[in-house]
């Protein structure tokens, strides 16, 4: 049965510290209705190497790639969600392969709802997971359905809840559920009519677990159902980016301004309900390096269950082997993934005009993409990975407003951007050739989120950059040293939020332009990273003066200084009150600097990172002064979980 909690308990072991150090190799695979051998295999593979596996689609070529990558290593691989019932597949060329591999002490974990399944693969008995004990079913639901004070003192509200967990029959996904849904109501007879739905206690299996879902489901706002229903366009296990989540929600027009709450705050609302009431799960903070570049996600993922509610209640969204399948055709869908594999097939689905308002795709220099666009004059967000489908004249540059290039080899945007005047969203992550921005890219003023993440050859932004004062996130800004290139472009926009990363600050002229960022208004932002650039001008520059005027607002969280030439550090930075948020601190490749912020009693500092500062002398300068002359109780660095301290010659210990 679903929902029972087997993939969250071979989680559990999978991330438990033992088993971590115990193999050299971990590796999980989310399996569901796809046992295809060759696909299995490649995705064991680029989990082993964190990487692409581009070999061609033969056994003994994976077989051979399989032992390089795995050789002796004793490793765990979890083969989650299987429904494979045909024992020639796992016996004849699956089982030989895997259990050739890997070294003494492997092993392989597989979560199953088929006792079939466990009776083909297993080598030791299963464990088999029971539902909830009534006690524990109880605990589970009071944490969500009372959550927010209220309920718990009414004894009405409590005996119609044990009543509730008790139809939920000891199911952990139900009990979150139904827990999440009834802590948006707190009248009695809100929870009677809750109650007295049709909840099916008696039909057992999956029907049971989805009755109560799809009540969950029912109770939804119509905007909130809407944002549920598009999370079908994605497959199973799939690690959706909560950023991207909203983005797309409102690209398709999903999300409606409510009140004082914008289109951003709504969403973030959305995403927050859904996780609640446990229609998302797995939420968790992931950060993405390029290079010296950081990019922050907010990832989640879907309950198998969930999904197959997903694709229950909507039409609307689907894959083209699902197409395939039903001998349906493009015009009869409007959200769409599309993956490498099934692009071949696109051709026979196109004809007539298109419905489609989302398509994800990762190849579309694909020639079979480019007919596919021709037909999909309403599109309102694209992924792809060429920017040469920019120019491409189906698209309606009033209608587009999502538009993800990330991960390609571009030098140079087409100009043809600068007429999607209804762009909220322009994704460029990993584009790490792309050198210059479009002359006119000032025209989208709409734009509410920029991402440059990984686009390490940028010399400077667009001209006039300062007017694009809708911009919510920008990940980078990179000063450049012509009209309309400076750090004073920053100054207008006042609603960045999230983390920004200023980069070639070598090149600002003086404390005055410095000072025109107007940083300390920024009182959205938590993260800031300030990177003086490697070259070196003729012209000299105050980068004390520079730092000083560059002081941001005492909400930051995370603050990364890199390559800072100074002797001082600057006067904001003596204040211990600007420091009551910071959580991180890092500093690196400033030679000259003789000591870093007054940090060390902060009670918010979890992490420390000190690299190739050759003056650096001391942690805790003037100690005596900043703990008003008494030091003999002084606890430094109070609640410090990481200290990294590399290539500190003159440091006294």
């Amino acid at each position: 049965m679903g929902g029972l909690g087997k993939t969250t308990l071979a989680k559990m072991v999978y991330n438990d510290k033992g088993v971590q150090q115990h193999f050299q190799l971990k590796m999980w695979h989310c399996v569901s209705d796809n046992f295809d051998s060759i696909a299995l295999l490649k995705s064991i593979i680029e989990l082993a190497v964190s990487g692409r596996c581009d070999m061609p689609d033969t056994i003994e070529l994976l077989q051979k790639k399989l032992e390089q990558v795995i050789g002796k290593k004793r490793f765990m691989l979890v083969l989650d969600d299987v429904w494979n019932e045909d024992e020639r597949k796992w016996e004849d060329v699956l089982k030989p392969l895997l259990c050739s591999v890997g070294g003494a002490g492997s092993v392989i974990v597989v979560t199953t709802r088929s006792q079939k399944v466990a009776s083909i693969m297993q080598t030791l008995g299963p464990h088999k997971l029971g539902c909830l004990s009534e006690q524990d079913s109880w605990k589970l639901f009071a944490e969500k359905a009372y959550s927010n004070g209220v309920g718990q003192e009414q004894a009405e509200l409590v005996s119609i809840g044990r009543r509730i967990v008790n139809k939920c029959r000891g199911l952990p996904l139900a009990l979150k559920a139904m827990g999440g849904l009834l802590s948006s109501y707190q009248q009695v007879q809100e929870w009677k009519d809750i109650e007295e739905n049709n909840i099916r206690c008696n039909v057992g299996g999956k029907d049971e677990i989805m009755s109560i879902l799809k009540l969950s489901y029912i109770h939804l706002s119509s905007e909130m159902k809407q944002c549920f229903a598009f999370l079908a366009v994605f497959p199973k296990d799939y690690v959706m980016d909560k950023d991207k989540l909203i983005q797309l929600w409102m690209a398709n027009g999903f999300i409606q301004e409510k009140g004082t709450m914008d289109l951003i705050l709504r969403g973030e609302f959305i995403f927050d309900e859904l996780v609640w009431r446990s229609f998302l799960q797995d939420k968790q903070e992931f950060r993405h390096n390029y290079g010296t570049q950081t990019y922050v996600t907010i990832n989640c993922k879907m309950h198998d269950l969930m999904h197959d509610l997903a694709k229950d209640v909507t039409d609307e969204c689907a894959s083209v082997k699902e197409l395939t399948q039903k001998k349906s055709l493009l015009k009869d869908v409007c959200h769409m993934q599309i993956s490498e594999g099934e692009l071949e097939q696109i051709n026979g689905l196109c004809k007539g005009r298109t419905n489609i308002r989302t398509l994800l795709d990762p190849s579309a220099s694909h020639k079979h993409f480019k007919e596919l666009l021709q037909v999909s004059a309403s599109l309102r967000a694209l992924r792809c990975s060429s920017c040469s489908v920019v120019n491409c004249k189906a698209i309606n540059a009033n209608h587009l407003r999502y538009l993800e290039l990330s991960d390609y080899n571009i030098t140079k945007l087409p100009d043809s951007i600068c007429v999607l005047y209804n762009l909220q969203t322009l994704r460029l992550i990993g584009c790490y050739k792309l050198n210059q921005l479009p002359e006119d890219m000032a025209r989208l003023r709409k734009l509410i989120y920029l991402y440059l993440s990984g686009c390490t050859n940028l010399k400077s932004m667009s001209p006039n950059f300062g007017l694009l004062n809708n911009l919510h996130v920008l990940t980078t800004f990179v000063v450049g040293t012509g009209d309309g290139l400076g750090i004073e472009q920053l100054k207008d926009l006042q609603n960045l939020s999230n983390r920004l990363e200023l980069f070639n600050l070598n090149k600002i002229k003086s404390g005055g332009n410095a000072k025109e960022a107007n940083l300390s208004q920024k009182q959205n932002l938590s993260e800031l990273l300030f990177s003086w650039g490697q070259e070196i001008d003729d012209e000299p520059r105050d980068v004390e003066e520079v730092l000083q005027c560059l002081e941001p607002h005492s909400n930051i969280q995370k603050l990364e200084i890199r390559g800072y030439h100074g002797l001082e550090i600057s006067q904001w930075m003596r204040k211990p009150q600007m420091f009551e948020c910071l959580r991180e601190l890092r500093m690196s490749d400033s030679p000259k600097c003789k000591s870093i912020p007054v940090i060390w009693l902060s009670t918010s500092l979890e992490i420390l990172v000190l690299q190739r500062m050759d003056n650096l002398t001391t942690l805790c300068s003037n100690l005596g002064v900043e703990a008003g002359g008494s030091i003999t109780s002084l606890q430094l660095f109070p609640n410090l979980k990481k200290l990294c301290l590399i290539q500190l010659p003159s440091l006294e210990i």
